[in-house]
């Protein structure tokens, strides 16, 4: 109903209809058709069909101890593309990507290589928390791995950074430790999109000697975009 519509109802005295059900149910009525229960259902949907999709994903039973979906953040058309894990509890709370303190750090490590939140796009493995931030099941990222690849797909970016060992072995699928998988060629997709491969900013956080290794991940990245400027 659009505010017209609205306006005419309201001066005609007719009281308009509100849904009263389960947000989720809402979220799935509003789908208008849309498929959100098996892999592949999401190709060719927009930004905005596809949150609709992840706000009412029931695709795996991390659904019934989310408070919300974390969906994504950031620039829509960036170079670069952040991937990490999965939200934890304060993701879990705010529904946006990286806030708290390991979120303080990636926006330190962004800001050193002359990035920030509003020039990238962030988004993670998982839409849901699992439960006490345990690892990510793989049936849990089996369930998840359109919805970022559509992402993938609508951003375009020039160089994806994946963040923490989780992340790039589903982004990569592999099963190589993140020691081996950094300072790797890595390539994402047909469009062979190259990823790098670095340390997540809560382990950098418990081991901050790390440190002088994710500034040379970085500098890649900083490199990256500016050979394919």
């Amino acid at each position: 109903m659009d505010s017209r519509q609205r306006q005419y109802l309201d001066a005609m005295g007719i009281q308009r209809w509100q849904w009263r059900g389960d947000p989720d149910e809402r979220s799935a009525e509003s789908n208008q058709g849309v498929d959100v229960s098996s892999p592949g259902a999401v190709d060719g949907l927009d930004w905005d069909e596809l949150a609709t999709a992840v706000a009412a994903c029931r695709r795996c039973e991390l659904c019934e101890s989310r408070t919300q979906t974390v969906f994504g953040v950031g620039n829509q058309s960036a170079d670069c593309m952040i991937i990490g894990e999965a939200p934890g509890a304060e993701e879990d709370r705010q529904g946006e990507p990286f806030v708290g303190r390991a979120g303080q750090l990636l926006d330190a490590m962004l800001q050193a290589v002359r990035l920030d939140r509003r020039t990238v796009y962030i988004a993670n493995i998982l839409k849901c928390r699992p439960p006490n931030n345990r690892d990510p099941a793989p049936e849990e990222a089996v369930a998840c791995r359109d919805y970022l690849q559509r992402q993938i797909s609508l951003v375009q970016p020039r160089v994806i950074l994946a963040v923490g060992r989780i992340a790039a072995q589903n982004l990569l699928q592999s099963n190589q430790p993140i020691g081996r998988l950094r300072g790797q060629e890595h390539t994402f997709g047909e469009d062979r999109i190259p990823v790098i491969v670095t340390y997540h900013p809560a382990y950098l956080l418990r081991s901050p000697l790390e440190k002088r290794k994710t500034w040379t991940d970085l500098l890649r990245v900083r490199q990256r975009l500016e050979e394919r400027a």
